[in-house]
């Protein structure tokens, strides 16, 4: 991809793409991605053939230029755009754009969003925050996710954990989280284990089969790679070798909390994700997630990730219904 800085009062710039077999696929279905771009960007977009005419502000034709080289080397990777790629490449050349040269319009280097592979999907991060969610991955032993619905903290957690599965980098994967409803007693309720939580645990299978061909997911339940259990069963264990998640995290006591994150074996990664504003504990029990994140700060080995509003890849109606219960009310709501 080529782009040359056109003299023009409104600041014009021409992108002319390498692979005319990719060029359907960036502009999209009548030349829907483009619109996005112009509509999330305030800029215009006129395509002609393999070539791209973007004409706005300087600082705005700068981002406009990284989303397309973004969605363009994820053609050239061999992916697919699904929906929200747009957008979230548009989040991410947000940000991105105060590191570009503007008179030239020419980024310093290519911008690479941090990814998860897995079998059957290429997950990309669609914002800044999600990126550095990914990243802390790798490289710390325990990730705290925190912030409200529609962030992606869980999705990426599971995906995550599929790909170090699936590549062999640990022996199994252990999916929890705290069963408020039933107040952690579950021997009433017919069925086996798999039976009792389920209900429980059923965004975490939900984003599994997302990641893995489902036979490969049933497979591994049986076997034991994939485990699902509720808080209270990680008492005594030690969980090695393994990717541990704990979902919906706020709803753990103090005493929870410091018992399941003490689980942590040789050779694991955990993963804990929570949004302290939605506490479905009793009234007047303190939650184990808020006292972790203060007693863990600056903890060498942890990382935690803070999601906003401004994070949601879920409908954009997500993000303005969060900033409407926050703020008391729909005066301060935003696009997200």
């Amino acid at each position: 991809m080529t782009a040359r800085p056109e003299s023009h009062d409104g600041g014009e710039i021409v992108i002319a793409f390498d692979d005319n077999r990719l060029v359907q696929d960036l502009y999209g279905e009548y030349d829907q991605n483009l619109a996005l771009i112009e509509q999330r960007l305030n800029v215009e977009a006129v395509a002609r053939g393999n070539e791209v005419t973007l004409r706005g502000a300087v600082d705005a034709l700068a981002r406009a230029r990284l989303a397309l080289d973004m969605l363009y080397t994820r053609l050239q990777e061999g992916h697919q755009l699904v929906a929200g790629d747009v957008d979230g490449a548009v989040r991410m050349a947000t940000v991105a754009e105060a590191q570009l040269s503007l008179p030239s319009l020419e980024p310093q280097g290519r911008l690479a969003m941090a990814q998860i592979i897995t079998r059957r999907r290429t997950v990309l991060a669609r914002s800044p925050m999600q990126d550095a969610y990914i990243r802390a991955f790798d490289r710390a032993e325990l990730v705290f996710g925190i912030g409200p619905a529609g962030t992606g903290k869980t999705y990426l957690a599971v995906a995550y954990a599929a790909s170090v599965l699936e590549r062999g980098l640990a022996d199994r994967v252990i999916l929890s989280r705290p069963a408020v409803e039933a107040g952690e007693r579950l021997g009433f309720l017919p069925g086996d284990m798999r039976d009792k939580v389920d209900p429980y645990l059923r965004p975490l299978y939900d984003a599994l089969y997302d990641m893995m061909p489902a036979d490969k997911v049933e497979r591994s339940l049986q076997s034991g790679a994939i485990e699902v259990a509720p808080l209270a069963f990680m008492r005594g264990r030690t969980l090695a070798n393994s990717v541990i998640i704990l979902d919906e995290a706020q709803n753990a006591s103090p005493m929870q909390m410091k018992m399941f994150l003490t689980r942590i074996g040789e050779n694991s990664r955990m993963i804990v994700t929570g949004d302290p504003s939605q506490i479905d504990l009793p009234h007047g029990q303190a939650s184990g997630l808020v006292e972790a994140l203060g007693l863990l700060d600056g903890v060498d080995g942890i990382v935690s990730v803070t999601f906003t509003s401004a994070d949601v890849v879920r409908h954009p109606l997500v993000a303005r219904i969060i900033d409407a219960y926050e703020s008391g009310g729909p005066g301060s709501a935003d696009d997200g």
